[in-house]
């Protein structure tokens, strides 16, 4: 299948110290393939080490292999990885991530700023591994050595992983979708307890906006030099809601052909995706699991299937209004932020993109 590695490769993590950048490194401590070299931060960080630099979130202590290395800032000359991971907030990632793109090294980034890009691949390598041919017009256009591919939106993510075995065996005309979004998709320290605590916040900014535009790239054609959209018609709602891990998910879809929804079940439990995808070292064993269970799934109970790379769906029926209506969720840090853009770095050196330094 792929290129495998004979030795682990350089990474580095931009935005270290946050929730993402966390998740980063727990998830590649360890990694078959990388090797956690460098950390960058914020201003604030730098020269510091790494346990005096981060204040340390989540269930997990943070791991003595990272807590003496010293936070650097976030610049091309002073970091020699050939893989960058960017956690960046959105607000610096635009500037930061090109000068890396254009310094020869290739970056994965989990910030918004170039998603939507006509150039930059937008990828979910169950889904669409096939558009990473974009790092070639990316690199023609731009004049970067390097290039930036982008994870989605952690909530778009969710539902594009049912919708795209059900678009390429039934193509999805119209999609209601509405999500509940677990409160770790905010940061550190994120929403005030006084916020969430007993409450539904129905507004994320911008949220709705980048759910609808995201889909439609992601079940898009890739086309000479673009991504030809999904021409999908698309209504969103985004809530966020006091769960701590887990994005759920509930669409209603019309499609452009009939569906049964026991053909629906078949095709969602039988779906595999790209065989490019397979076998990663972060791929869990499947990318989609569907649940019989009436009241499944639930976040509590679900998120960490397959190491929290799983998506799972339930409540699959017939629909009164639309065709088909289904729940999904998984877990917004790891399938929705960092392991996208561990999986998608896998790829690319599965794939033979990633050039050795």
């Amino acid at each position: 299948m792929s290129t495998v590695p004979d030795r682990r490769i350089p990474v580095a993590v931009l935005g270290a110290t946050g929730a993402v950048g966390q998740t980063f490194i727990r998830l590649l401590v360890n990694h078959a393939w990388f090797e956690l070299a460098e950390l960058a931060a914020s201003e604030r960080s730098v020269g510091k080490t790494y346990a005096a630099a981060a204040k340390w979130v989540g269930n997990s202590d943070m791991p003595m292999t990272v807590r003496d290395m010293v936070v650097r800032a976030c610049d091309p000359a002073l970091i020699s990885s050939p893989i960058v991971f960017s956690a960046l907030d959105a607000a610096v990632a635009g500037d930061v991530e090109a000068a890396f793109a254009k310094a020869g090294r290739l970056v994965l980034s989990n910030a918004r700023n170039f998603r939507m890009e006509d150039d930059v691949p937008l990828v979910i390598p169950e889904v669409n591994a096939a558009h990473l041919a974009l790092l070639d017009v990316q690199r023609v256009k731009r004049g970067w050595s390097g290039g930036i591919v982008t994870n989605a939106n952690c909530a778009s993510i969710m539902a594009v992983m049912p919708l795209a075995p059900l678009h390429e065996a039934f193509v999805v005309k119209r999609l209601f979708i509405s999500t509940m979004q677990a409160v770790s998709g905010a940061g550190y320290p994120g929403v005030p307890s006084l916020d969430i605590l007993g409450n539904v916040i129905p507004y994320i900014s911008g949220e709705e906006e980048k759910i609808e535009t995201e889909i439609q790239k992601m079940l898009g054609r890739f086309s000479s030099d673009r991504i030809e959209a999904a021409p999908i018609v698309i209504s969103s709602h985004a809530n966020r809601v006091p769960v701590e891990n887990g994005h759920t998910v509930c669409m209603s879809i019309e499609f452009e052909t009939r569906v049964t929804l026991e053909r629906a079940l078949e095709v969602l439990r039988t779906w595999e995706g790209d065989q490019s995808a397979r076998g990663l070292p972060t791929s869990p064993p499947r990318a989609l699991v569907v649940s019989d269970l009436p009241d499944r799934p639930q976040p509590r109970r679900d998120v960490e299937a397959g190491a929290g790379m799983t998506v799972t769906v339930g409540r699959v029926r017939k629909d009164s209004l639309f065709d088909l209506k289904l729940v999904a969720m998984g877990h917004n840090t790891i399938r929705g932020a960092a392991g996208a853009s561990v999986l998608n770095a896998e790829l690319l050196v599965a794939t033979g993109r990633v050039r050795r330094a």
